[in-house]
């Protein structure tokens, strides 16, 4: 929920500029306010605008600077969740609402970029799941099988997928998928909803969420936004203190980009079936074109190996990719939320006033989610029927999902064990520069960090969400929450929720007790 989302950039917010809007700096009112400016938020906002409702978006970073700007902007009907699970936790008819509205996001996609005239490279493209091992054909029939029950009639079964480097095997191909560039398709977005009437203000921060028939979203900066509605679209919604979070869980997804010759790989969209999987795109650039392969997932804060999560994409990569350049062009990290039963949650906030609507869950397919938000969300607001509005309802209870539920519900619990452990280090002597590193501090823990000036910083390492003790992530440099995924700059302003506010300094009282520890271990060293 600040400009700073970590230490690794895009292949996008290397290659684009976003143009920049002011911060909020007056009460203002309107029929609406979104809180959030990716896919989701601006989406939203412009099918209201069109629909003449008086939008206001804010967000505490820039258009784009969050998730959307690292993510591989795959536009695709072909699920994260297979669509043979999907028919298992939702139901056939699930299914094939599942598969129609991302459909539909696609195409609307394609009709906003011709509409309000978005260069964007916006490309339609064929999309290509194979099987990682000989043993996962049987992945692929009964994916095709419940593809077809959904509707997706289009999807047949080929050979192989269009490499030339590597033979994949038997494929399922989808057509009519897509891609783009989201760091030029929001800017377009964006003024598409000014031309409407719409307002964005960025680098404001909403600190309070208040839904009713006074509704009113107030920012860090002590300014008021009165509306009938408020849509919270900041990835993981920052205004639901628990009944949300036990539904999804943060993991974070690493992507790489390569040069590669000129169309010496087929344009395309591709996917294996391993967990996780791999996925891989293309895009151009001047005199070459970046292959972007991305993959080896793990749940946010749980993880210590985060650099080499790059260098396994990377061997990856150039075992089936020979042609591709040694060297690194791109390397990022991104946030996803998975939902315990593969569809995002979009509609009004459980246990909260019937004016608060949320979008999260985006499960790996967050442009498309977005979209489909957007198409919702405005149909609820505005009081019509949407056939997808039970498919997506927050407040479902999926009974196929109980036993993923739980598991994910139980690896949170087992986090809170580290209140009760030591710390990675237990003097601040070995620390380096731009390293951070949790200690034990008496009864409590502390996240020191070192700046590159050798100034050190010690925060408190509770989470305020929810009191999880954060992990260090050396990749993006920041404190990571292993619990619901709430992530910190390296001296604890809150860049993402569902924390609202940032990690607080450490007490004077744990800075002073730390103190005359490290003054005798020196004495003791001394006279060693």
């Amino acid at each position: 929920m600040e400009a700073n989302r970590g230490a690794t950039e895009s292949i996008w917010t290397k290659t684009a500029e976003v143009p920049r809007r002011s911060a909020l700096d007056e009460n203002v009112q309107a029929d609406v306010c979104v809180i959030g400016a990716g896919i989701a938020g601006l989406t939203t906002a412009y099918f209201l605008a069109l629909a003449g409702q008086a939008v206001i978006v804010v967000d505490d970073g820039e258009i784009g600077g969050g998730e959307t700007s690292r993510t591989t902007a795959h536009l695709v009907n072909a699920l994260d969740e297979r669509y043979f699970e999907i028919e298992r936790l939702h139901g056939q008819r699930g299914a094939r609402l599942a598969a129609e509205s991302h459909t539909e996001a696609i195409r609307q996609i394609e009709s906003i970029v011709e509409k309000e005239r978005i260069s964007c490279e916006f490309k339609r493209l064929d999309g290509y799941l194979f099987g990682a091992r000989a043993a996962d054909a049987g992945i692929l029939d009964r994916e095709l099988e419940a593809a077809h029950r959904a509707g997706l009639r289009g999807i047949e079964r080929i050979g192989r997928a269009p490499f030339t480097s590597f033979d994949t095997g038997p494929c399922l191909r989808f057509p009519d998928q897509g891609q783009l560039n989201p760091l030029l398709y929001l800017p377009g977005l964006a003024l598409a909803i000014e031309r409407r009437g719409g307002r964005i203000y960025t680098r404001t921060h909403a600190a309070e969420i208040k839904g009713g028939t006074q509704a009113c979203v107030k920012t860090s900066q002590g300014m008021a936004i009165s509306a009938r509605a408020i849509v919270v679209a900041t990835n993981t919604p920052v205004n639901d203190f628990v009944t949300m979070h036990t539904k999804q869980a943060a993991y974070r997804s690493y992507v790489i980009g390569v040069r590669v010759p000129r169309d010496s790989v087929t344009r395309g969209l591709y996917w294996d079936t391993l967990n996780p999987y791999h996925y891989v795109r293309l895009q151009s650039e001047a005199d070459s074109d970046v292959l972007i392969v991305g993959g080896e997932d793990h749940k946010t804060g749980q993880a210590e190996d985060t650099a080499d999560r790059f260098a396994r994409l990377a061997a990856w990569t150039r075992e089936r990719f020979p042609m591709a350049q040694r060297e690194l062009a791109y390397s990022w990290s991104g946030q996803v939320m998975e939902p315990v039963d593969g569809l995002a949650f979009i509609g009004k906030n459980p246990c909260d006033e019937p004016n608060v609507f949320i979008v999260t869950g985006d499960s790996g397919n967050g442009m498309t989610h977005g979209t489909i938000a957007g198409l919702l969300l405005t149909d609820l607001i505005q009081g019509r029927r949407n056939p997808w509005a039970a498919l997506y309802d927050p407040s479902r209870v999926t009974l196929g999902a109980a036993v993923r539920f739980t598991q994910e519900n139980v690896n949170v619990a087992a986090q809170y064990a580290d209140l009760f452990t030591g710390g990675d280090i237990t003097s601040t002597g070995d620390l380096l520069p731009e390293a951070g590193a949790i200690m034990r501090q008496g009864l409590n823990k502390i996240a020191v960090y070192r700046d590159e000036h050798g100034v050190l910083h010690e925060l408190e390492a509770s989470c305020p969400h929810l009191g999880c003790i954060v992990a260090w992530n050396p990749t993006e440099k920041t404190w990571d929450c292993p619990c619901h995924g709430s992530r910190f700059t390296a001296l604890g302003k809150v860049i993402s929720g569902p924390a609202l506010v940032g990690l607080a300094p450490a007490t004077w009282r744990q800075v002073a007790a730390r103190n005359r520890r490290s003054r005798v271990t020196a004495v003791r060293r001394r006279f060693q």
